[in-house]
Order: C-alpha cells, then sequence, then structure tokens
C-alpha cells in the first residue's frame, strides 16, 4: 500500500516540477522567485504546482501585479524563498547523516546547520544582495534574523516528521530508498506549513521580502497601478521599500518564540521516535 503510494508521489512530483519549470518562464516574478518555486515544487510535488498556481501564477496578463499584492500571498513568497533555499542544505544533511549512520539529535543538528547556511548565505544574502545596496556583507547582517526565525520554524516542523517517519517508516533511514525522499517530502511540506505564520509576521513588518513583479522594458504594464512595492521593471531590489517597522524588543521576543516552537518540534520527534 505505502509502495503504491510512495509510487504515484514520485509520478506527480515528476509532473508537477515540469509544469512549472515550463510555465513559470512567462510568469513576471524575480528570477530566484522562478528557481525557489521549481525547488519547492521538487520537494513537496503537487502541492507546489498547486501553491505556484494560486500564489504566483499570472491569471491575465498584465495582473500579476495586483494578484501578489495580497499580504497572504507575499508572505506564501517569503516562505516559498526560504523553504527553497534551506530545503536544499536540509536534504544535502539528512543524506550525509543517513551515510554516517548518524542518530536522530546528531542528524537534526546536521540538517539545520547546513540548510541554514546555505539559505541564508546564498538564497538570501547572495541572491538578494540588491535590497543591501549591492552589498554582502550588509545583507549577511540584514537577513541574518529573518533566516533564523524562518529556519526555526521550518525545522521544528520537519523535526516532527522526519523524526517520527524514519523510525517507523521502513528503508526511510537510506537516501538510496524511495521511502527517504518520501519522508524528507512529507517533512518539507510539513515545516513550509509551520515557517508560514512567522513569515507573514517578518513580510508584514518589513523584515523579508514577498512576492515580486519583473517585467522587462516594452512588456505589458500592470492593468490597475499597485504600490512600487509590487512593481519592479528591472532590479527588484531598486524599488522595494524594506526598512523595518519593528522595534528591537518585538524582534528580540519573537526570536525566542521561534526557539521556544523549535525545541517544541525536536522535544515531539524524538519522543516518538
Amino acid at each position: 500500500m505505502l509502495d503504491g503510494v510512495i509510487l504515484l508521489w514520485f509520478i506527480l512530483t515528476a509532473l508537477s516540477v515540469v509544469y512549472v519549470a515550463i510555465d513559470i518562464r512567462w510568469t513576471p516574478e524575480a528570477t530566484v522567485m522562478k528557481w525557489g518555486f521549481v525547488l519547492v515544487t521538487l520537494f513537496i510535488g503537487p502541492f507546489g504546482a498547486f501553491l505556484y498556481v494560486l500564489g504566483c501564477r499570472e491569471p491575465l496578463p498584465g495582473t500579476h501585479e495586483a494578484y501578489v499584492a495580497a499580504p497572504w500571498r507575499q508572505a506564501l513568497g517569503s516562505t516559498m524563498h526560504c523553504v527553497a533555499g534551506d530545503g536544499v542544505g536540509i536534504l544535502v544533511g539528512a543524506v550525509i547523516a543517513a551515510l554516517l549512520l548518524l542518530p536522530p539529535f546528531p542528524d537534526f543538528l546536521l540538517e539545520y546547520t547546513l540548510g541554514f547556511l546555505f539559505g541564508w548565505a546564498i538564497f538570501q544574502a547572495l541572491f538578494m544582495r540588491g535590497m543591501a545596496g549591492g552589498s554582502y556583507t550588509r545583507a549577511l547582517r540584514s537577513t541574518f534574523i529573518p533566516e533564523l526565525t524562518s529556519m526555526n520554524c521550518l525545522m521544528a516542523g520537519m523535526a516532527i516528521v522526519s523524526m517520527i517517519g524514519k523510525a517507523n517508516v521502513p528503508g526511510s533511514n537510506h537516501p538510496s530508498s524511495p521511502a527517504f525522499w518520501f519522508i524528507m517530502s512529507m517533512a518539507l511540506l510539513v515545516g513550509l506549513c509551520a515557517a508560514y505564520p512567522m513569515n507573514y509576521w517578518l513580510v508584514s513588518k518589513k523584515l523579508k521580502h514577498g512576492m515580486m513583479t519583473v517585467r522587462s522594458k516594452g512588456a505589458m504594464p500592470a492593468m490597475a497601478a499597485m504600490p512600487a512595492v509590487s512593481s519592479m521593471p528591472e532590479h527588484p531590489s531598486d524599488h522595494m521599500d524594506m526598512t523595518p517597522k519593528v522595534t528591537n524588543s518585538a524582534i528580540a521576543l519573537v526570536v525566542a518564540l521561534s526557539f521556544v516552537v523549535l525545541i517544541i518540534g525536536v522535544t515531539i520527534g524524538l519522543s516518538f521516535s
């Protein structure tokens, strides 16, 4: 029964990735976000394609600015960006941990470390350094807290599914088994859901970017005038107002809360694994 479900999942995932990779070429979104949606669809299969259509795909020509301006879609874009970057490092860590036969908690630490470093240093600071005036060092500083809090929530959700799944599903402890990748897909899906509320808050406080619209010169303009934050003709970061709208004390409280969520997730995962 489970083998059939896993096979169906991989078939649907392959079809979903092909669809998103082809269709998103005509979506006026930033390149890093396009890659993000393709990666996330690879991670979570048809759910990724569903979120792409629901949250980013332009419904009619010239409507992308208005379509992605909704706060929940802005938060979705931020979450997808987080999961895409962190997910690459997390999966690499999971494979290494499996090959080294690491116990659950060291496995978690390795996944967390590689996921955080790849998501922070590459997908956040490097790819979005334009928001920091082109300075990579400044980008590292400005994205550290958003990446940390988002990563904590993502890993909290993932830890529950991956730890329990690997302990109870036959073959899920080794990357040569389809069950391993199925469990990691389910873990990333739950992690995405767990990270969404945090990303909603981060975007609302201008600590992270959300969905963007990037149109080449001569492309069809928006049908409805929208704030400049969602309409970016050439370089998205050049037109985004990313001045934080939150106090340092509030940020400190949210950081602490994210660690509480992480500890709860890991505790639950370890308790049932």
